[in-house]
């Protein structure tokens, strides 16, 4: 473990940050950028200086390992461990461009069912004490693959942009994660487009935020440059000069305590549009 006073972390928030946090990202549909958010909050994360574990759960459909620029070396999997066909420490990739960055990749071929909750369990559990963050990448369902996530985790952060399918499948993924009982679950708003908001043609932030009901940790706006980022496996935070990489280095701040106001709300907000989805979702802010 490393030294968290090094790293940055506040003599408040210090004493929270002593046990490993196992965060799980996920959503309800797939294509809204939960790779993409774990693997920049994974890279910002291991620039404030902690040992940090990305997790690639989507067994059968890996990406997260393309995305961080990692694909070529790749030797062992997430099922070669839990199968014992190696140890853990070969399975896991060290990203050198960022010290104390790691992926730990999903098999490619093989399916989800290749892993039971009692095996993930049980991989979460001996990551603790030696990581100070694991980010679980979830694959987008409700199914078998979500719960082997989900199971290990201790907190989860839904990915949700502001379309209508979307936040419906949030919400579906919420109820479950409360049902597992979550101590903490926090909404990213991803791809978001101001000019959209503006004229009543997307959800606003707040319109989100009213239907799903949980905490909002951060926004993210719509970026050209995170496909550049995810055609050249280069996480944007590891550059912190686009809008995207700014969001997400507000992201990582806020999951480490610091006080760090969502001030662009204010400018994402819209107004009516929310008064057209009652018939879809039935009541605003309840599961179902």
């Amino acid at each position: 473990m490393i030294d968290r006073k090094k790293a940055g972390a506040s003599a408040e928030t210090e004493e929270s940050l002593m046990d490993t946090r196992i965060i799980v990202v996920t959503s309800g549909k797939g294509g809204v950028g939960k790779t993409t958010v774990t693997a920049n909050l994974s890279a910002r994360m291991a620039m404030e200086g902690f040992k940090v574990v990305a997790i690639d759960a989507d067994i059968g459909l890996r990406n997260l390992d393309v995305v961080m620029g990692l694909e070529n070396r790749i030797v062992f999997n997430m099922v070669d461990v839990i199968e014992g066909s190696c140890k853990l420490p070969q399975a896991l990739v060290r990203d050198k461009r960022v010290e104390n960055l790691y992926l730990l990749p999903a098999a490619q071929t093989r399916t989800k069912d290749a892993v039971s909750k009692e095996q993930m369990m049980d991989l979460c559990e001996s990551l603790r004490g030696e990581f100070d963050f694991v980010f679980i990448d979830s694959p987008a369902g409700i199914e078998s693959g979500f719960q082997n996530a989900a199971v290990g985790a201790d907190e989860a952060l839904v990915v949700a942009t502001p379309e209508v399918s979307s936040v419906r499948d949030a919400d579906r993924i919420i109820g479950l994660l409360e049902s597992f009982g979550k101590r903490s679950i926090n909404l990213i708003v991803n791809r978001v487009r101001p000019a959209m908001v503006r004229s009543g043609k997307m959800l606003g932030v707040s319109d989100v935020m009213e239907i799903l009901a949980i905490g909002l940790i951060g926004i993210v706006p719509e970026d050209d440059s995170v496909v550049v980022s995810t055609n050249k496996g280069e996480p944007l935070a590891m550059a912190n000069l686009t809008p995207a990489a700014k969001a997400f280095e507000k992201i990582a701040g806020r999951i480490l305590g610091k006080d760090i106001p969502l001030q662009d709300i204010d400018d994402l907000d819209e107004r009516g549009f929310l008064v057209s989805l009652k018939k879809i979702f039935g009541r605003r802010g309840g599961r179902y």
